[in-house]
């Protein structure tokens, strides 16, 4: 038997139905046109294209798409142009080979240019047809299967494109066969020593693990026999890369991965499955945190399947997945289990879960055109591993893998993450920058006098559809982003000289420094700063001097008298939250401001400082912006005391926490603050190089000696080292 009818034989047993006619004429016209073509391998060109084609139906994939398989190369590797092919073989046809052809005629400078603008073809291709990624997909198996007669360099460059596109692509569609048979043939170039050891390990423990898998399979056949419900159960080997990357990345032993040994149950039913799940369950102990119910939550690529992880009599670990028979026929041909061209059925509902994905990638065609940018885009939402989240209306979103907040709120919409200011996960808050987990439930705080995006958020988001959204703001707001930038630089260019921020940066002053340096105005002023440099310093230093002018000599008693009866007069426009009553030197309770750089609470020694334009601002006494003043304002500070006839209230307070980092950390400061009846207003976490994790949280307190008590609560928690209040 030729290979033609070989491959004719072998089509009929998978598909009685297909177009032989069609399939053959494509297969004599392509053999036609490679003929004197050779591999690598120095075999005929021809078997290339014939075993992609063969890869197909194995598929289940249809009449088109198999000559397709055929043609694939034909376009840049024969004279046969695309329009001979039209006429030959339709349109169909000639669509899905000019969507899978290379642009070899291309030259890129780089390996990320070629790289994106194939993909980016690519995507536009499967975005009106997914067959043409099919083709593709077995196109790069079957090279991969042939691939040691390529240079050492080619092959490198080969396996690690597969590991970084196909084979996450293959993902995607739920294509497990393909997927795994890529990595592992990467794996075993890329890294062949890892690789032939893992073999070695898995030859040499066949026998016990066999011996252990029957015994196990044995037991639940006794079982769910009782049931009289029809069941297929096998025992199942994990792919070699998947126990590679799981050791690299966990940095486990061999013995230590629980999932090399598992029993796969198929039943009729979705109830099957659930009651073979509390078969299971009685018969051994399930391993806590090592239930996965992918039934109930779908992976993106339409995956279903319970995953639950035992202990036999011995302490051996095994896995038991679970499902039906026709969820076993998507785990292993993913989209093409129920794609439309199969039976001719359409499921519109399906088809948007299916191409939801693909139509994020024409977004990025449309909105990213530098290739780096786009290939970090597709390596870090597209083929990265992903975490499942719930809005609070139980909505599942799907975002990469170690995503924020802020990921979490620009994919609901662009509006909600440009006025997001907080976030709460199962109802506490967070941090922007806390790591979003699975099953959590994000709610996002929003107010509408947000300044929206910074730079910083760029650093904090991790999805590219988030950054790519913020980018685009920042692009627009980038004018009001700089003055903004340039303000805050310089206040706190200032704060850090000693000097009280609200009182010395004046509009007319800097409009003076402005005009002084050749500034159209105090913004285009800010901008400049903005970039930092010799600039602020010289600002600071015009400040400075124009400061002393007005303020140089010291005020008199009756100069001072002056000031607080101006104070007592002015109604500061200020937040409500940081007003008090206080007595200041025997006159009257009055109205001031709690500084906001020491936040003091009632029991806190205070002392006022008499501003222009704001009242009196009430510093702790320890307050660096006090204890630095130069000594031509110290005249400016005035004696006070606490009003004790003001009535009970909440102040804000910053304290510092100092830890060793580990799991569940913060929530044991939240349940200990909870427990005190303390509220967090706010918190930053950063984690340090060392290991550790330093906490800047504000707590909403009532007077001094309950932050006695918070201090002391929050010292004797597990890995806390250090607790203490904030000077200034």
């Amino acid at each position: 038997m030729d290979r033609l009818e070989q491959f004719l034989s072998d089509l009929l047993d998978i598909n009685p139905n297909v177009d032989i006619g069609l399939i053959e004429s494509a297969y004599k016209k392509a053999d036609q046109m490679h003929a004197g073509q050779l591999r690598k391998s120095k075999e005929p060109y021809i078997i290339h294209p014939v075993e992609v084609a063969k890869i197909l139906p194995d598929l289940g994939w249809d009449d088109m798409t198999i000559p397709a398989g055929f043609w694939h190369n034909a376009v840049e590797d024969t004279p046969y142009s695309i329009e001979e092919l039209q006429k030959d073989f339709g349109t169909q046809v000639a669509f899905l080979v000019s969507g899978v052809t290379k642009l070899g005629s291309l030259v890129y400078d780089t390996m990320e240019e070629r790289q994106a603008e194939n993909l980016r073809k690519m995507f536009l291709a499967i975005s009106k047809d997914i067959r043409v990624l099919i083709i593709k997909l077995a196109d790069r198996l079957h090279n991969l299967r042939t691939i040691n007669y390529m240079s050492d360099e080619q092959i490198r460059a080969k396996c690690e494109e597969t590991l970084e596109i196909y084979a996450p692509l293959a993902s995607r569609l739920g294509i497990y066969t393909i997927k795994f048979e890529l990595e592992d043939i990467a794996l075993k170039y890329l890294d062949p020593d890892a690789y032939y050891l893992l073999a070695k390990e898995l030859k040499e423990r066949k026998e016990e693990r066999d011996k252990r898998i029957n015994k196990i399979i044995d037991q639940i056949k006794d079982a769910i026999d009782e049931y009289r419900f029809t069941y297929e159960i096998t025992g199942r080997s994990k792919h070699f890369y998947s126990i590679y990357t799981k050791m690299k990345e966990q940095n486990k032993t061999f013995d230590e991965i629980f999932d090399l040994n598992a029993v796969r149950i198929i039943v009729e039913t979705v109830r099957d499955c659930y009651a073979v799940l509390g078969t299971v369950h009685t018969l051994w102990r399930p391993m806590p945190g090592r239930f996965k119910d992918y039934i109930a939550m779908p992976k993106p690529n339409l995956y279903q399947s319970l995953h639950t992880t035992l202990i036999d009599e011995s302490g051996w670990p095994f896995e038991v997945q679970i499902r039906t028979t026709s969820m076993h026929r998507v785990a292993e041909y993913g989209i093409a289990a129920h794609w439309k061209y199969k039976d001719g059925i359409s499921d519109d509902h399906q088809e948007e879960l299916k191409l939801a994905w693909i139509r994020q990638t024409l977004e990025w065609n449309r909105d990213m055109n530098d290739p780096r940018e786009y290939m970090e885009a597709m390596r870090t939402d597209l083929f990265s591993n992903q975490v499942f989240v719930f809005t609070p209306k139980g909505d599942v979103m799907e975002l990469p893998s170690g995503s924020t907040p802020l990921d979490f709120a620009f994919k609901i919409h662009s509006a909600i993450g440009i006025k997001c200011v907080g976030a709460r996960v199962n109802s506490k808050m967070v941090p922007m920058d806390y790591q979003l987990q699975n099953g959590e439930v994000i709610e996002i705080i929003t107010s509408n006098s947000s300044r929206g995006p910074s730079m910083d958020w760029l650093n904090i988001a991790k999805s590219a559809g988030a950054r790519s959204k913020m980018r685009q703001w920042l692009k627009k707001q980038d004018k009001t982003q700089n003055i903004e930038r340039g303000r805050t630089l310089l206040e706190k260019s200032v704060r850090r000289k000693g000097y009280d921020v609200e009182d010395i940066v004046r509009t007319q002053w800097l409009a003076r420094i402005a005009k002084q340096q050749n500034f159209a105005s105090v913004n285009e002023l800010y901008t400049s700063l903005s970039y930092g440099g010799a600039i602020v310093s010289k600002v600071i230093s015009k400040l400075v001097e124009i400061y002393q002018e007005e303020y140089d000599k010291k005020a008199m008693p009756d100069e001072k008298e002056k000031l607080l009866d101006t104070a007592r007069k002015e109604k500061p426009n200020v937040d409500k939250r940081n007003e008090t009553r206080v007595v200041a030197e025997g006159v009257d309770s009055m109205l001031a401001r709690l500084a906001r750089c020491c936040s003091p609470v009632p029991g806190d020694e205070i002392i006022g400082f008499i501003t222009k334009g704001r009242g009196i601002t009430i510093h702790r006494m320890d307050c660096p912006n006090t204890t630095n003043l130069p000594e031509s304002e110290r005249a400016r500070l005035i004696s006070v005391d606490w009003d004790s006839s003001g009535g009970s209230g909440t102040y804000n307070a910053d304290i510092f926490v100092l830890s060793r980092d580990r799991k569940s950390l913060f929530s044991d400061i939240s349940r200990a603050c909870a427990d005190m009846d303390v509220n967090i207003a706010g918190v930053n976490l950063k984690t340090n190089d060392d290991g550790t994790v330093s906490i800047a949280m504000t707590l909403s307190i009532s007077h001094l000696g309950e932050m006695a008590k918070i201090l002391r609560t929050l010292g004797q928690i597990d890995s806390v080292l250090e607790v203490y209040r904030a000077k200034g």
